[in-house]
């Protein structure tokens, strides 16, 4: 098998277990929260994309990365990172919600761009040196426990009936 289909491969199941990790043991504990409890776990993890500026880590990663990847992909990171701890810090404010969404936007956007930006430099698996489960445990999780939040968000009725609460004062 060709390193680009084992990393397509692994990217692939790694979206595939925690679907159903996040389906069976996530979702039916977070559905019955009230939005603030249940954003705090996605938002907690959410914090250690800090950790994708290993990126940038000579020997961590092969020095063909191409750097336009790796600038993107860590300081992309870094920023979802802060957006998240932002967000928990100011979860109960009138602006926290918000805050919340931005997070939510930008770091969906984040790793959608890392794919984009990965296969327009034409990265090989080998480059992301020891950084390879990053793409594939790691960004899985957070795909899905974004989609998580985009429900949680989405749909909360105090948020909705608030939303419209304040647009007609």
């Amino acid at each position: 098998m060709s390193p680009q289909l084992c990393f397509f491969v692994s990217v692939a199941f790694g979206l595939a277990a925690w679907t159903i990790v996040a389906a069976r043991y996530l979702w039916p504990k977070l559905r019955v929260l009230d939005r603030d409890a249940a954003l705090r776990p996605i938002l907690a993890l959410h914090s250690f994309r800090f950790v994708g500026l290993v990126f940038l880590v000579p020997g961590v990663v092969s020095p063909d990365l191409p750097s336009a990847f790796a600038q993107s992909a860590a300081y992309g990171d870094l920023i979802a990172a802060t957006l998240a701890l932002l967000s928990l810090a100011t979860l109960r404010s009138p602006a926290g919600i918000a805050i919340v969404w931005l997070f939510n936007l930008w770091g969906t956007a984040d790793l959608f761009d890392a794919f984009y930006q990965a296969n327009h430099a034409g990265l090989a698996p080998g480059q992301l040196g020891a950084a390879y489960f990053i793409p594939t445990l790691v960004v899985p999780l957070l795909l899905v426990t974004h989609g998580l939040a985009f429900r949680i968000i989405a749909s909360d009725r105090r948020w909705v009936s608030n939303q419209s609460t304040m647009r007609a004062a």
